[in-house]
């Protein structure tokens, strides 16, 4: 699969940076419950709260590029990244 040119534009990258600070806090915060013997229940919640924070960030970053990247390659009748796309989706769902 190739690499478009364009990238996420300042705002999309903040964006995709403060859930990812945010998924990277609430790992660190699993850790310091597992150290404290928290209950395997508390735990879970957590590890549930990390997974839908990925899948969000997965669906924002999947959203820039078909903003981005997909409509700059089909402006430039470069229809392959229809096809990138789809296996991309495959793969994130």
């Amino acid at each position: 699969m190739k690499n478009s040119n364009q990238n996420m534009t300042d705002i999309q990258k903040q964006n995709c940076t403060n859930r990812l600070n945010k998924i990277i806090g609430q790992t660190k915060g699993i850790q310091n419950m597992i150290d404290t013997d928290r209950s395997c229940s508390d735990i879970l919640v957590q590890i549930s709260a990390i997974n839908n924070a990925i899948k969000s960030l997965g669906q924002e970053v999947l959203l820039n590029h078909m903003k981005n990247c997909m409509v700059e390659d089909i402006k430039k009748d470069n229809f392959d990244s229809i096809d990138e796309f789809m296996q991309l989706c495959r793969k994130f769902m």
